[in-house]
């Protein structure tokens, strides 16, 4: 999702560029940046973000100034862990908003609430299933990806209809009529497509998921 930065006053765009800038600080020192060092993850890490930028370049448009589209954030953290997930996504949503698709004093709150958000509730999330659920493959695909990503685009589209009310950018009635009461066809195909997505290159190319261990989820099971 976007949100153009018309719709929040001024003093939160500044504490959004604050927050987000100190987080991407954060991103770029925790970054396992040894992993890009070879050509095969460098380039499926690039490869990565150009399917995001095309995933999110199919939107549909709820209320001028903000739109929503399929995420897959969580498929981003599995693979390459928080920090580089929140690059690549923040990286996605610069190419998207040069080209127009979104306003740029929208692009903080943006990276806030649907770049670092999803990739930070994925990584806890994965974090407490390995600590209390035992290792296997399909825990792994239905929990980290599938109920992750259905539960966190809930739990995003929550948080972003909170902010626009505390802003009062739109009425919670026009919300409900044009946003929220759609939620169930939202948060199932984010569902769907993480699923997907991390069940194929779990079964095809695991070394691609760096969250991901064949000694772990497959070997003895």
């Amino acid at each position: 999702m976007e949100v153009s930065g018309d719709l929040f006053p001024a003093s939160w765009l500044w504490l959004a560029a604050l927050a987000c800038l100190w987080l991407m600080r954060r991103a770029v020192r925790w970054a396992d940046w040894r992993r890009l060092g070879y050509s095969d993850q460098l380039n499926v890490f690039l490869g990565a973000i150009v399917c995001l930028l095309l995933l999110w370049t199919l939107r549909t448009e709820i209320q001028p100034g903000f739109a929503w589209h399929l995420s897959g954030m969580v498929t981003l953290t599995l693979m390459f862990g928080w920090s580089l997930a929140v690059l690549a996504g923040s990286t996605a949503l610069l190419a998207l908003t040069a080209f127009g698709l979104n306003d740029w004093s929208g692009f903080f709150p943006t990276a806030l609430v649907f770049i670092v958000l999803p990739a930070t509730l994925s990584q806890v999330l994965l974090g407490l299933a390995r600590a209390y659920l035992p290792k296997h493959y399909f825990i792994y695909v239905f929990i980290n990806a599938f109920f992750a990503a259905g539960l966190i685009a809930v739990v995003v589209a929550l948080m972003a209809t909170g902010l626009l009310l505390a802003a009062d950018a739109f009425t919670l009635q026009k919300l409900i009529d044009n946003y929220l009461l759609f939620l169930p066809l939202m948060f199932f195909p984010e569902a769907v497509l993480n699923g997907w997505m991390i069940s194929i290159m779990v079964g095809f190319k695991p070394h691609w998921v760096g969250s991901f261990r064949d000694e772990e989820y497959l070997h003895g099971k």
